[in-house]
């Protein structure tokens, strides 16, 4: 794993790079950035380079980036448990459920207490069926749905099996709500929060989200791009 402490590394044999990806980069900017970086250090023109999990653009945190041999390993890496800190705003909804789009309905959200939190909270546990949300990368006859939702066309997902392990609540301050999930491959974040507004009798969605863990791989481990690219400087490689 390319850590600080790395002297040098082999990035055509194989490298695990952990990035604490930044606000508003797309997942694949992250990836096109570190392969550029990579083959101006080795002055080559062609690396493989692939990441585990996809972020969305107003995600930040941990992404877990794959070089080489070691692109083989991103399925491993990406059915591995994730741990997310999401931050949701109560009482409004938005047609992507999250900031990407503006506030299209207001809800009364006074009735909400933390005991009727924890009274809802338990029906999302375990193996649940989530319809993702239209404004994703979900493919509707080859096309992206986010693609179709965007110019106001109808979108229609099915709905995918997936598993919650826990949900804690970190903070609330009405008509914020900032909750820790771990939950498995293929959930959206984004859909639980538009489920919980549901559940609450209100509308709710996801202003900010982290990804902290995905695995054993912790966010606290990850590098930022500029510090990536001034360890990568700083090496000798093989």
């Amino acid at each position: 794993m390319f850590t600080e402490d790395n002297k040098s590394i082999d990035f055509q044999e194989g490298a695990l790079i952990l990035i604490d990806k930044p606000l508003e980069w797309t997942s694949f900017d992250i990836v096109n950035k570190v392969r550029y970086l990579i083959s101006k250090k080795l002055k080559i023109k062609k690396i493989k380079v692939g990441h585990a999990g996809t972020l969305d653009p107003l995600a930040t945190g941990l992404l877990i980036i794959c070089t080489g041999k070691f692109t083989k390993l991103i399925e491993t890496y990406q059915g591995q448990k994730k741990e997310y800190i999401a931050t949701i705003k109560l009482g409004a909804t938005t047609p992507s459920f999250d900031r990407e789009t503006e506030e299209d309905k207001i809800f009364e959200w006074n009735h909400i207490t933390s005991e009727r939190l924890n009274q809802v909270l338990p029906s999302f546990m375990g193996e649940i069926d989530q319809i993702p949300p239209v404004f994703s990368a979900k493919k509707i006859d080859g096309k992206r749905s986010y693609e179709s939702a965007r110019k106001g066309m109808d979108v229609e997902l099915k709905p995918n099996k997936i598993v919650i392990f826990s949900i804690e609540i970190i903070k609330f301050e009405l008509p914020i709500v900032t909750v820790k999930i771990v939950c498995s491959k293929g959930t959206y974040i984004r859909s639980f929060a538009r489920d919980f507004g549901i559940a609450l009798q209100t509308g709710a969605y996801l202003m900010d989200l982290c990804r902290t863990k995905i695995g054993d791989f912790s966010v606290e481990k990850a590098l930022g791009i500029k510090e990536f690219e001034e360890k990568l400087n700083s090496l000798e490689l093989n």
